[in-house]
């Protein structure tokens, strides 16, 4: 496979330039293949998604809607959710997934044949907002892994109604984010998975609608009714509809010997008996064999919808479950299902979720049998196959491709060409997309720009000055009082930065811009990567100071809110600085290598397993280190720093005596207040702000006895000191 020339092509069009690419081609060309090969070699920071539980996992990534923590109703542009919505947590991501998503380099999306317009669009919506950056899909390189001419996205008559006013098609390349990007498409043509050309070709001619007469009657050869194989064959059987699977799995149910169990499910409020998700009355038995049909809701992830598994032990109270892919057993609990809909408000633009009714219910059905529906993605050796009531746009095909051979291949029943169903929609977008391979000075001109906008990166100082300027607005706006000397040391970094950085990367960056044009081999240009390593060895040095400010910066808030505030800001800021001295002194002793580059940001970034949302080790332990200092060392504004040591540990036995929080006994700004003034009296104490006339009720005795102590041992001290001299 590694000698494909497409396949070549698609590596080298996703490591060297930063363009979106649509990777397509018939089932069996190897796109998953290539996929997996590409998480093992690129240096790129990928995500990989796709929009099914098994898609996912044959992709090894995870779902879109798990990922972007996405609802499951249509997402209208420019409309928002309730705040009453079910989906209210849309958007709503951990500090871990946000760092995440601002790392990613390329945004992997496999069987993108069914993914509705509106959920690319969703996508692109949180990458612009979690990435601050307004570009389509946040700057981020998008891979589209499908084949069009298999499944289509799934979309209800009433969202088609909401979404049709939006979109010319549910289909990804409706998308409107989309749309504004620029992207190119490959088409793979080798197929790995059939090996018989006769097959292939049968296939092709289904896929694409011809030669249909001569196809039917090759496939209906095959046609053996009443076909009942061995269970040690290892048949399974693909189907259209729910209900011929379920007619079969009873089936299969009944030769089981074991003793059977029934569990009933807990229907509240409207739910249809069409969109059951699995039986009201569901029968199992010891030995059977069973799909899930929902992802874990405990967040164990122990199965995702779609899994298999075979039922190990059965009582009327439990049900403990193997799965195939895993081997752990576990006991199985309820899950619960909603039945809702959809509406929008014309008016206010707000998407609203009714909920009709629930279905709770343990979240497993039979499997001997399977929807084609359900079968993307898979291989088999052998397969029965019923795809005569067909519905859908590629599902004949789909189904004929899950095999490996034609020998492998039985109809439980014959194929008409009603059978055979395409969209028109799909095939002139096919036909369109085939113009747009990237080859020659096209090729060439992405190669250089990508180059250029990974130089731009490494020379990017605007994240730093956002995020310096948002630590010194949290202080200026509550913190100012406490602390003026950090503030208006902060106040002349930024003016400094501004002078030494920023002016000079906007003029460094038109310099390097015309080396990379002029330059033939700009990659390995002596001229070019000089001017480079230089840049790289002066701003690093120029970073140096704000460094050092920020690792002596000391400023703590008894607010709850302005607390976490300032921690949160100066905790993106001392990333961003790690980051950008790390990879600067990288590019000073190494030079500029694109793919190297990349692999440096890698090793920064959030690893893989960080996807579950895992904090990062190494800043984990940062982040402790830097709050100890904000606990132990105390800010430059104080003029007592000994004297202020004693009132917060005074403060906080009290605190711990009477079971309240510290700011509640004494504000810090008055801690402060009496640790600078050092007052001999209560007149002294009633002039110092925040302190008022309960504190010093209650804690004036207690305040003036440790200023008095205070100023006894500093005279003492002062005195041996001039004894000394």
């Amino acid at each position: 496979m590694d000698e494909n020339p497409e396949l070549q092509l698609a590596r080298r069009f996703i490591e060297t330039t930063g363009a979106n690419l649509f990777l397509t081609g018939k089932a069996g060309t190897g796109k998953t293949t290539f996929l997996r090969q590409l998480k093992g070699n690129s240096p790129n920071r990928m995500v990989v998604l796709a929009p099914t539980g098994i898609a996912a996992l044959q992709a090894g990534g995870v779902t879109i809607h798990s990922f972007f923590q996405l609802p499951f109703a249509p997402y209208v542009p420019e409309a928002r959710f309730t705040a009453d919505s079910r989906n209210k947590h849309h958007f709503s991501f951990s500090r871990e997934k946000i760092n995440i998503i601002r790392s990613i380099d390329l945004l992997v999306i496999d069987e993108v044949s069914m993914v509705r317009a509106d959920l690319l669009d969703a996508v692109d919506a949180a990458l612009r907002r979690h990435r601050r950056n307004s570009s389509p899909f946040g700057g981020v390189q998008l891979l589209l892994i499908g084949d069009l001419q298999q499944l289509a996205p799934v979309v209800k008559d009433d969202e088609w109604q909401l979404l049709r006013p939006y979109y010319d098609s549910p289909y990804f390349f409706s998308s409107r984010a989309l749309s504004k990007t620029e992207y190119f498409t490959i088409e793979l043509t080798n197929v790995y998975r059939q090996q018989d050309q006769d097959f292939l070709t049968l296939l092709n001619n289904v896929r694409e609608n011809r030669h249909i007469g001569e196809a039917i009657r090759q496939l209906n050869a095959h046609y053996k009714p009443n076909f009942h194989p061995r269970r040690e064959d290892g048949y399974i059987r693909l189907v259209t509809h729910n209900a011929q699977a379920k007619q079969i799995n009873d089936d299969e149910l009944s030769h089981l010997v074991t003793p059977s169990f029934t569990y009933e499910a807990k229907i509240m409020g409207s739910f249809p008996e069409y969109s059951y998700p699995t039986d009201k009355q569901l029968v199992l038995k010891t030995g059977a064999q069973v799909m899930f049909v929902k992802n874990d809701s405990t967040g164990q992830q122990r199965y995702f919808n779609g899994m298999i598994g075979h039922i190990i032990r059965l009582d009327s109270q439990h049900i403990e479950v193997e799965p195939n892919e895993s081997g752990q057993a576990f006991e199985l609990d309820q899950e619960e299902w909603t039945n809702s809909r959809y509406v929008l408000d014309p008016e206010t633009k707000e998407i609203k979720e009714e909920i009709e009714g629930t279905f709770s219910q343990y979240p497993i059905k039979l499997a001997w049998a399977i929807t084609i529906h359900k079968s993307q993605g898979l291989t088999f050796d052998r397969a029965i196959i019923d795809a005569a009531a067909s519905f859908a746009h590629g599902q004949t095909y789909v189904a004929l491709s899950r095999c490996r051979t034609l020998q492998g291949l039985v109809l439980s029943a014959p194929i008409s060409e009603r059978a055979i169903i395409t969209d028109v929609v799909v095939d002139q977008f096919t036909d369109e997309t085939r113009l747009h391979r990237p080859e020659g000075e096209r090729f060439t001109l992405l190669q250089r720009t990508y180059f250029s906008q990974q130089v731009a990166d490494l020379f990017n100082f605007q994240p730093l000055d956002y995020a310096l300027a948002a630590y010194v607005r949290i202080l200026d706006e509550h913190l100012y009082k406490l602390y003026p000397k950090l503030l208006q040391t902060l106040k002349e970094e930024q003016v400094r930065l501004q002078k030494a950085v920023l002016d000079v990367a906007n003029q460094f960056h038109k310099q390097y811009t015309y080396l990379i044009n002029q330059s033939k081999e700009y990659q390995t240009d002596p001229a070019l990567q000089d001017r480079i390593t230089r840049g790289a060895t002066y701003f690093r040095q120029q970073l140096q100071p704000t460094t050092e400010i920020m690792t002596k910066a000391v400023a703590n808030a008894d607010n709850k809110e302005v607390q976490k505030k300032l921690r949160d800001a100066i905790d993106e800021l001392e990333r961003l600085l790690h980051e950008k001295d790390t990879l600067l002194d990288y590019v000073a002793n190494h030079g500029f290598l694109v793919t190297d580059y990349i692999r440096q940001k890698s090793l920064l970034a959030i690893d893989d397993n960080a996807v579950g949302d895992k904090p990062n080790k190494e800043a984990e332990a940062s982040t402790k280190k830097r709050r100890r200092r904000e606990v132990d060392e105390v800010p430059d504004d104080i003029l007592y720093p000994e004297f202020y040591k004693r009132l917060r540990a005074w403060r906080k036995a009290e605190a711990a005596r009477l079971n309240m929080p510290a700011y509640v006994i004494l504000q810090q700004r008055a801690l402060q207040g009496v640790a600078n003034l050092l007052p001999s009296s209560k007149q002294a104490l009633s002039r110092i702000p925040y302190l008022g006339k309960k504190g010093i009720e209650r804690y004036g005795a207690d305040l003036l006895r440790m200023v008095m102590e205070y100023r006894k041992e500093k005279a003492i001290k002062d005195g041996q000191l001039k004894q000394e001299d």
